[in-house]
């Protein structure tokens, strides 16, 4: 039986370790890896998949903004990687992953969500789209088709602007 834990207790060893098999050590040059530097993932929204208490997949969430033209900064959640270990993809593991990851998001009324993944599996399945990122640009190469979001009802997000971080500023005084 597969249970999902929050990805915290799983040792983050487990987790990079699962990260290479499913997408190769050379990952970390991947423009989702810009997106998020110096950020933490959120830990409400990441989550583990246990079988027999062994990490066959993880989800992660990232705090990110998208900051418009005109300045204005918007604050997203990047969703990613989802990964599932090699012998047990294709086997509902990843969706298992996404369902929770978006039914805790919008149960919690977070930020809009976005990826960068297969626009007919994920538009099929959970909602998102490439309808609302045309105008947006990323820190590096992206197939334009894969650069997608996910908007709840009342959510809006610009039609242009940058993709980078959601790094906290420093209060003065709080060094």
């Amino acid at each position: 039986m597969i249970t999902l834990t929050p990805i915290a207790a799983v040792a983050a060893s487990h987790v990079e370790h699962l990260l290479d098999l499913a997408f190769g050590t050379d990952r970390h040059q991947r423009t989702a890896y810009r997106l998020r530097e110096g950020v933490e993932a959120l830990p409400e929204l990441s989550l583990a998949a246990l079988e027999d208490g062994k990490l066959i997949g993880s989800i992660q969430c990232w705090p990110i903004q998208l900051t418009g033209d005109d300045g204005e900064s918007t604050p997203l959640i990047l969703v990613g990687p989802v990964a599932v270990a090699p012998g047990r993809q294709r086997a509902g593991v990843g969706r298992m992953l996404m369902e929770a990851a978006l039914a805790k998001a919008d149960a919690a009324g977070r930020e809009p969500m976005m990826l960068i993944g297969d626009a007919s599996y994920y538009e099929r399945f959970f909602d998102f789209s490439s309808r609302h990122t045309g105008g947006w640009a990323v820190p590096g190469p992206v197939e334009r088709d894969r650069l997608l979001a996910r908007l709840r009802p009342g959510q809006a997000v610009p039609g242009h602007g940058r993709l980078g971080p959601r790094v906290a500023a420093l209060v003065p005084g709080d060094d």
